[in-house]
């Protein structure tokens, strides 16, 4: 399961946050196309990162002639507005529980036992990194931190 650390921001259910993002997209002036708004469906009720393969096989259950990309150009819809983010290390993507926001820099654990992940608020961290990159004359061009390891509840059940 996906978690923010920020209690306030965490979405209960995949349908809530579903009608956030298509507030904030009509906000916005975006569409949620059916595409988009599948993939996002998906992610969001997900208990685990999924990959856009997964989401592919997923999606041709329901229309055989579902081409891949189809759910690459709405992840990257979803990635650029900060609705979804891509765990690098896992090639996989995770729903934001802040579909109101812009897309942002976090950090994550990454669970390597349940797959669990959560997502940290941790903006001092990302100015920091991003000051001392300025600093050291370097352009950031995307920034990424995972942790991995073992949550809580993984260590607690060893």
């Amino acid at each position: 399961m996906t978690h923010c650390s920020d209690p306030h921001h965490h979405v209960g259910d995949s349908e809530a946050f579903v009608l956030a993002v298509e507030g904030a997209c009509k906000a916005k002036g975006l569409k949620l196309t059916p595409p988009r708004r599948w993939v996002l469906q998906h992610i969001a009720q997900s208990e685990k990162p999924l990959k856009a393969y997964d989401l592919l096989e997923q999606l041709r259950l329901e229309h055989a002639s579902a081409a891949p990309p189809t759910v690459y150009r709405s992840l990257e819809f979803l990635i650029e507005h900060g609705f979804v983010h891509r765990l690098e290390s896992v090639n996989a993507y995770i729903a934001c529980h802040h579909p109101g926001g812009e897309a942002h820099a976090t950090p994550f654990l990454i669970c390597d036992q349940c797959k669990s992940v959560q997502e940290m608020e941790q903006p001092l961290w990302v100015r920091q990194l991003q000051t001392d990159a300025a600093t050291a004359g370097f352009q950031v061009r995307e920034q990424v931190l995972e942790l991995h390891g073992l949550c809580a509840a993984c260590r607690s059940a060893q």
